[in-house]
C-alpha cells in the first residue's frame, strides 16, 4: 500500500496519500502510446514521470477490499474509516485501539441506549469497565398491581476506576456517556483511582 505524504494532527496518522519510491506502474503509458513515440526518447522519458504518479493509484485499487477492513488498513485510512462508521473516538488512542473501535462500531451501534452497549463503548474507550447505576429495574409478580420496579425518578451513575486517572478523563467518559446514553436520561459521571470492577456476565 502507498506511504503518507502529509502530517495530520496530534496522535494522529498522516492523512494525506502520497507517491511511494521505486514503485513500478503496472500499466506503464509508453508501451500504449502510438507507435510513432515508441523509439522518441523525449515521450517515452516524459510519460515516465506520469508512471510514478499513477502507480500509487494502480497499487490502492489492487487492493482497495484491504482498505475498508479495519485490521488491515493503512493508519490514516482507518481514522476515515472511524468517522465513516461513528466510532466514538477522541484521536489520541493507540492505532490497535482505533482499529478495534471501527470493527465493533456497528454492532455498538445496534446496542447503543442499552446498558450493555454503554459498558461496551466506555471499555471501547478507556479499556476497562465501568460500574453503571441507573433507576430501571425489571421484576415480576403472581398477582396484579403490584410494585414497579426502580425507582421513579430516572437516573443514570457512570463510575469509571482507572489505575492512574487524569483531569480530561471526566471530560472524555462525560462525552462518550452522552453519546451512548438513552436520549431521554439525565446522568453523572465520575472517574476514581482504583482497580477496575471485573467484566460483566455475558449474555
Amino acid at each position: 500500500m502507498n506511504g503518507a505524504a502529509a502530517a495530520g494532527g496530534a496522535g494522529r496518522a498522516p492523512s494525506a496519500r502520497g507517491s511511494v519510491d521505486g514503485l513500478a506502474s503496472p500499466r506503464p503509458l509508453g508501451e500504449a502510446l502510438p507507435a510513432v513515440y515508441a523509439d522518441d526518447d523525449l515521450a517515452q522519458r516524459f510519460v515516465t514521470g506520469l508512471d510514478a504518479m499513477l502507480a500509487p493509484v494502480f497499487n490502492v485499487l489492487d487492493c482497495l477490499e484491504a482498505y475498508f477492513d479495519p485490521a488491515l488498513a493503512p493508519a490514516d485510512f482507518v481514522d476515515w474509516l472511524a468517522d465513516w462508521v461513528g466510532a466514538e473516538l477522541s484521536g489520541t488512542e493507540p492505532l490497535q485501539a482505533r482499529r478495534a473501535a471501527v470493527a465493533a462500531a456497528a454492532s455498538l451501534h445496534r446496542l447503543r441506549g442499552t446498558r450493555r452497549g454503554l459498558a461496551e463503548a466506555v471499555r471501547q474507550c478507556f479499556g476497562v469497565w465501568p460500574r453503571i447505576t441507573e433507576s430501571g429495574g425489571s421484576a415480576w409478580s403472581a398477582k396484579p398491581l403490584g410494585p414497579f420496579p426502580g425507582s421513579p425518578r430516572a437516573a443514570l451513575h457512570v463510575r469509571l476506576a482507572l489505575p492512574e486517572p487524569g483531569p480530561a478523563d471526566v471530560h472524555r467518559l462525560h462525552a462518550v456517556v452522552a453519546a451512548a446514553r438513552p436520549a431521554h436520561l439525565p446522568f453523572t459521571v465520575e472517574v476514581a483511582a482504583g482497580p477496575p470492577p471485573p467484566p460483566p456476565p455475558a449474555v
